[in-house]
């Protein structure tokens, strides 16, 4: 009976092993903290394994731990890696005033305007015909157009 349960406890402390190592593999090669929590509970589950506890308790303990890790570190692990948005130079135009250089008109597909120097594609943001030399604020970018509002002229 004794010879019985060392083999079970060896076989459970096995197999929280390779859960384990599987589930380091498995974050490893995803690196978006989907099992990183898992990770927390089979080590635990294999402590426990190694000490002795019964099959379920080492079960409870792995689940225990495992949800307690997800609800304590997904907020911290959310905050650094989702990923800041980075103004692009295209990006930075937005909000910056530009001239007509040729006149936007949306149903014929043509138009531009120059901000900073730099001519670009350009449609009107409210589908309005808007005629050359005329001052306007780009709204958004738009793949390599850019959607641009009349400027309010204010004396």
């Amino acid at each position: 009976m004794a010879y019985w349960n060392q083999r079970r406890r060896m076989l459970m402390q096995w197999f929280w092993l390779v859960a384990l190592v599987l589930f380091i593999i498995f974050e490893a090669a995803t690196s978006a903290l989907v099992s990183l929590w898992f990770i927390g509970g089979s080590l635990a589950a294999l402590l426990a394994a190694i000490f002795g506890a019964p099959i379920w308790a080492q079960v409870i303990l792995f689940l225990a731990v495992s949800v307690a890790l997800l609800f304590a570190l997904r907020p911290l692990m959310k905050k650094f890696v989702t990923p800041r948005k980075i103004v692009t130079n295209a990006r930075g135009n937005i909000g910056k005033n530009a001239i007509v250089t040729e006149t936007i008109d949306d149903l014929h597909g043509k138009g531009a305007v120059k901000i900073s120097g730099v001519l670009w594609s350009a449609r009107s943001a409210d589908g309005s015909t808007i005629e050359e030399g005329t001052i306007v604020r780009v709204t958004e970018l738009e793949g390599a157009k850019v959607c641009v509002e009349k400027k309010e002229v204010t004396l």
